[in-house]
């Protein structure tokens, strides 16, 4: 890649994990104005991150993969613009990029059924023991478990936002009873998507499939501990593709371990890339998946052409999905 003009700005684009981001928009369209450049890897240390940012004015953001606090914030004197897939991340301080007059501009039109589909997926997977099953095939072995039947299985939603509709809508075709809670949620809300809504306590009870989908704040983190966990049948499975910090990680590793609940299939994790010696990557009752929720060539198209819209918007003074 050539260097930048003398007047042109330098954009970043992080943790680029499948080497993809470049083709899924027209990033020249921004030249001579702007450079972009891509990078793959993902780079935890904040003084790292600070010295490879330090010379360029935006950011794109690829969901959480690089938290972006006020500490880093502060050492990048020529940052002038964050971007985002999507309309929210909790991994951005929105308040310290205002305080800097930073720019914060995300992506419209997020595709639910995407995260929705692969829920299902896990749901299917861990049910039918495909992580277990997969493994002996590719071994030289055969038939190893007994996989469970879906109808007439309750599934328990926490949470029933636009994801946890979707997932409603599924469990229908599977003839599943769903039930679900969450601590805005109505009894009418819920009839309306043919949900019955329980107490939170009973929601971990009656599961026998439970899926989580609230979003992560300072009011969801660790709201499903050692007390929730062990209200779950031990026959119960629990499915996380919300976000990992939503579950004591410390308490599911305690429950998988124990047997106080069946298995959990899980697509989001409180550190991401998962460490190399992390338990959730040997236990035999996990599916793990690499936060693929979102990770779709739909979603992709539409999220990187945005922000290549973003940017030409921004760059003629006139932002466009501005967040916060």
């Amino acid at each position: 890649m050539s260097s930048p003009m003398p007047d042109s700005i330098k954009i970043a684009v992080l943790d680029d994990y499948q080497h993809n981001a470049e083709s899924f928009a027209n990033w020249s369209s921004l030249e001579p104005a702007a450079k972009t450049v891509f990078f793959h890897d993902n780079v935890s240390d904040i003084n790292q991150l600070a010295t490879r940012l330090e010379p360029f004015s935006a950011v794109v953001l690829i969901r959480e993969r690089t938290r972006f606090g006020a500490g880093l914030i502060g050492r990048l004197p020529n940052l002038k613009l964050i971007l985002n897939i999507g309309m929210h991340n909790a991994a951005i301080d929105l308040e310290a990029a205002k305080t800097r007059n930073i720019v914060v501009s995300g992506t419209e039109g997020t595709d639910f059924d995407a995260t929705a589909v692969l829920t299902w997926a896990l749901v299917l997977g861990i049910t039918r023991n495909l992580y277990s099953e997969t493994a002996s095939v590719r071994a030289g072995g055969w038939q190893v478990g007994i996989g469970t039947d879906l109808p007439g299985k309750t599934l328990g939603l926490f949470g029933l936002g636009r994801i946890g509709q979707v997932m409603a809508r599924y469990a229908a075709a599977f003839r599943m009873p769903v039930i679900a809670w969450s601590q805005n949620l109505t009894a009418d809300k819920a009839a309306q998507h043919g949900v019955e809504l329980v107490a939170k306590d009973d929601l971990f009870r009656r599961a026998d499939i439970l899926s989580i989908h609230v979003r992560l704040s300072d009011r969801t983190r660790s709201l499903i501990g050692e007390h929730e966990l062990t209200l779950m049948k031990p026959t119960a499975y629990l499915v996380n593709t919300s976000r990992g910090p939503i579950v004591s990680e410390a308490a599911l590793i305690a429950a998988l371990q124990t047997g106080k609940i069946k298995a959990a299939a899980l697509d989001v994790f409180d550190r991401e890339p998962l460490p190399p010696d992390h338990p959730f990557r040997f236990l035999p009752n996990v599916l793990a998946t690499p936060h693929i929720g979102y990770v779709t060539e739909g979603t992709y198209g539409q999220a990187f052409q945005q922000i290549v819209e973003n940017i030409a918007a921004w760059l003629e003074g006139k932002p466009r999905r501005v967040m916060g």
